[in-house]
Parts: structure tokens; C-alpha cells; sequence
């Protein structure tokens, strides 16, 4: 369920982050929890502004398949709204948000805004600056899942972001990316000639009419270590 926000509106307007933007407030009700994400158009966020079909098809498939969340040590990889983050946070997860500076402040909005009024069951989440290929060596690499929701779109970034993969998974953790698979931006070269090279990957979902598939990766065994 999706619906727009338009009384007791949980974001004060002043929230809106930059001038000359405008906001779209939006719930979705996703594994049993009804997440309040802001939307800042405006102000260069550029594609880290939406919350992208590939985040929601993300969501569902941990609800569908029933993966473990509550008690991981979680990061997300340029988390945007912060929607996949925040929901494994609300159900449990140690959660650990990932993006640009400039993205930060949506993502602190967002995460102010789901705390439980019981407050988080399990730590307070956190958002934090992670440029791939630059910053990973700043973060420990003993995660139990790795995630990511349409961030497999700007062929130079994939190697940077194998790099920083391999780094989250030195200890062999999980990764689940979720693609829009986009023949312009060459995404299935990411997950047939970058992503092997030090992972396994396999692909557990594919929705034909949304073009969005869902990858599972794990670091193979002798990649194990930066190069």
C-alpha cells in the first residue's frame, strides 16, 4: 500500500532541505511496517531524491522469501531515501545508511521520522558518507548483509563498486542488490563480467514487467582480501 501524505503531516515544512524544492511525502506499508519517506526534489540530489520500484521490489522479496533481518549488522550502499535501510532497521536490524554528503540530510529526515514510538527495536540507525572505490577502508568488514536498490547505473562506478564490496564482505557476508536493467547503462555487464570476478552471484528474482532483477552475492573464497 502507497499513499501520499496530506494531514498530520510528520515533516515539518521547513524540513524540505534546500530552496526551490518541492517534497512528496509518502507511506508505504512493506513487511508489516508503515514507512513515512520524504521525497526532496531539488537541491542536486538528483536520483538519490525517489524511492525507486527496484528499493520496493527489494523490500517485498526479503517479505516473500522471509530473510533474517532482525539481529543482522546491516549497511546499505547508496541509500537515497533510505527506504530498505529503515525497514530492517524498523524490524530489528543493527543498520548502518550509506550515500553522498549531499544525501545525508534526506536520509537523517527519513530515519527521524520511522522511529517507533517504542523507540528502534534494536539500535538507532545510523547515515554516513561512503564515496565507493574512496571510503571503504573507513568501515569494517564484518557485515552480515550488504544491500543496494538501483544503484547499478554509471558503468564507472562498477569497479569501484566491487572494490567496496569485497571490502564489506571480508568476513562473508551477504550481498542483495536490486537492478532496473538497463541496457543503456550496461547493468547486466555489472553482474556477468564485474561482480564474479570476486563474488558468486546468482539471480533469485526477475520481474519481466518492471525489468528489475534481484541479485544474491557471495564473496568466493579466495577473494577474501583487497587487492
Amino acid at each position: 500500500m502507497i499513499s501520499d501524505k496530506d494531514e498530520n503531516d510528520p515533516f515539518p515544512v521547513e524540513d524540505c532541505l534546500f530552496a526551490e524544492t518541492f517534497c512528496q511525502d509518502t507511506v508505504y506499508s512493506l513487511c508489516g511496517q508503515d514507512l513515512k519517506i520524504r521525497q526532496v526534489f531539488g537541491g542536486n540530489l538528483g536520483v538519490a531524491a525517489p524511492v525507486w520500484e527496484a528499493a520496493i521490489q527489494l523490500c517485498r522479496y526479503f517479505e516473500e522469501q522471509a530473510v533474517e533481518l532482525r539481529g543482522k549488522r546491516v549497511i546499505e550502499l547508496g541509500a537515497g531515501t533510505g527506504v530498505v535501510g529503515i525497514l530492517a532497521a524498523r524490524i530489528g536490524a543493527v543498520v548502518t545508511l550509506t550515500d553522498l554528503p549531499l544525501v545525508l540530510p534526506q536520509l537523517q529526515t527519513n530515519i527521524s521520522a520511522n522511529m517507533p514510538p517504542s523507540g528502534w527495536p534494536n539500535t538507532h540507525p545510523v547515515a554516513l558518507p561512503l564515496s565507493w572505490g574512496e571510503d571503504q577502508m573507513n568501515f569494517p568488514s564484518d557485515w552480515d548483509l550488504v544491500l543496494g536498490a538501483d544503484i547499478v547505473y554509471l558503468p564507472e562506478t562498477y569497479q569501484p563498486l566491487v572494490e567496496t564490496l569485497a571490502h564489506l564482505c571480508k568476513s562473508g557476508g551477504l550481498v542483495y542488490l536490486s537492478s532496473k536493467m538497463r541496457k543503456e547503462h550496461g547493468t547486466q555487464n555489472f553482474y556477468e563480467d564485474y561482480l564474479p570476478n570476486r563474488f558468486n552471484v546468482e539471480r533469485v528474482h526477475h520481474d519481466e514487467k518492471q525489468n528489475i532483477s534481484i541479485y544474491r552475492a557471495s564473496p568466493k573464497l579466495d577473494s577474501q582480501h583487497e587487492k
